[in-house]
């Protein structure tokens, strides 16, 4: 570095410094901060040994980064949901301890020596197969996302709920390890007519849903691990199905017996439930997979902007469950204006995407969108558009453009521009 280099790097920080003085955050002056002067506890006294933490968790600083419910959404804690802290994460993956939950029976202890899975009915052969069964298969490992068909429920009739995490936090994105179910599907010999499965829960719910024959041969796979560990008992342990690009609900846990038919069996879980409910009172069926959709996290309703005017970055995540994302667009002033955000990180099919957008913040109040565009050219709608097709008596499938308003001391909100 020349002594040019150095002089002009110093002289761009004592000005950056002069003028941002008066800023909650930012660099900050050697001789003022007693942070970096003083000694810290951690720096003169021994910490703990290797094993005083046989099963690493986070840093107690981190204890506020946590799954949280919403009392009043449900009748009963056993049959509800809680939701995944989008807000404090980076990156495309979620940590196993913050994948969000949805039970309809709540958790079910399932002790792996005792495990079975069953296949039956349209087959030549009905098999049942042990966990060490299952784990004979030639396995894979693929990066989903799952996304409850509720998510983001709440927003049809209005903005409701304030934060990302209860908003959108009915998603997560892991590595499952696992046996393609199609290898399970071959060793018990579907029947020509058979055209339908239907997977089973070992959960007292015995949680069931009608799958085409096509998905099940797809890409479905029958998973016993999730980034890299067992699944937990809250996402299935010891096994699940998963169901790529379509809705949380047919992703059984726990799963315990496939049943191969000739037609779909209309159980609870796909009339009464998990239907699209129209203005006139019809409703669309069979609506499994999940469209393209996005979120900025950060800042958003529990991630202000702490720091003031200057250097900013946004974020957010972006996900399709007809492919990839090819771009994310964001705006700053409510659609006025449209920018192309970088998408950093893997891009996986049916896959979570991470997006960045930085920019110069100067105080004035925001209001913030994103917009993602995925690889078939599928282009995310805004709240008005889907309601001007389905109505408002919907639960499901809400993939529309979220709003952030961001007022000029930082804090954020949820509300609706659209």
């Amino acid at each position: 570095m020349t002594e040019t280099t150095r002089t002009s790097r110093r002289n761009f920080l004592k000005g950056g410094l002069i003028a941002g003085g008066a800023m909650a955050a930012g660099p900050a002056l050697a001789s003022g901060d007693p942070a970096i002067l003083e000694v810290q506890p951690w720096a003169n006294q021994l910490g703990e040994g290797v094993d005083a933490r046989p099963y690493g968790v986070p840093s107690p600083f981190e204890n506020h980064v946590r799954r949280r419910n919403v009392e009043w959404l449900t009748a009963d804690p056993v049959s509800s949901v809680n939701f995944t802290p989008l807000h404090e994460l980076d990156g495309v993956i979620t940590p196993n301890g913050l994948c969000f939950e949805r039970h309809h029976g709540g958790i079910a202890e399932v002790d792996p020596a005792k495990y079975r899975l069953m296949i039956n009915g349209l087959v030549d052969r009905e098999l049942v197969f042990t966990l060490d069964d299952l784990k004979r298969f030639p396995r894979v490992n693929r990066a989903y996302f799952l996304e409850c068909a509720a998510n983001s429920g709440m927003e049809w009739r209005g903005a409701q709920l304030n934060g990302c995490q209860f908003t959108h936090g009915m998603i997560h994105n892991v590595l499952y390890t696992g046996v393609p179910l199609k290898a399970i599907l071959a060793e018990a010999g579907v029947k020509t007519n058979g055209k339908w499965i239907l997977p089973e829960g070992a959960d007292a719910a015995a949680m069931t849903r009608s799958i085409p024959i096509e998905k099940a041969l797809d890409d479905c796979l029958v998973a016993f691990a999730m980034n890299g560990e067992a699944l937990r008992p809250e996402q299935g342990y010891p096994v699940r199905l998963v169901v790529p690009g379509w809705e949380g609900n047919m992703w059984i846990k726990w799963l315990r017996r496939i049943e191969v038919g000739d037609m779909p069996w209309h159980h609870r879980e796909e009339t009464s439930k998990y239907t699209d409910l129209f203005a006139d009172g019809k409703a669309r069926r069979f609506t499994w997979e999940m469209d393209a959709k996005s979120v900025i996290t950060n800042p958003s309703p529990q991630a202000p902007i702490l720091h003031g005017k200057g250097p900013t970055v946004l974020t957010g995540v972006a996900w399709s469950g007809r492919g990839t994302i090819k771009e994310v667009h964001v705006t700053l002033d409510g659609g006025r204006n449209w920018h192309q955000a970088r998408i950093d990180g893997p891009s996986w099919d049916k896959s979570i995407h991470r997006f960045y957008f930085d920019f110069e913040w100067d105080g004035s109040p925001l209001l913030l969108q994103s917009r993602a565009v995925d690889s078939t050219g599928y282009v995310q709608p805004t709240k008005n558009e889907l309601r001007a097709v389905r109505g408002e008596n919907s639960i499901y499938h809400n993939n529309g453009i979220q709003t952030w308003h961001v007022r000029a001391n930082g804090e954020a909100e949820n509300v609706e521009i659209s």
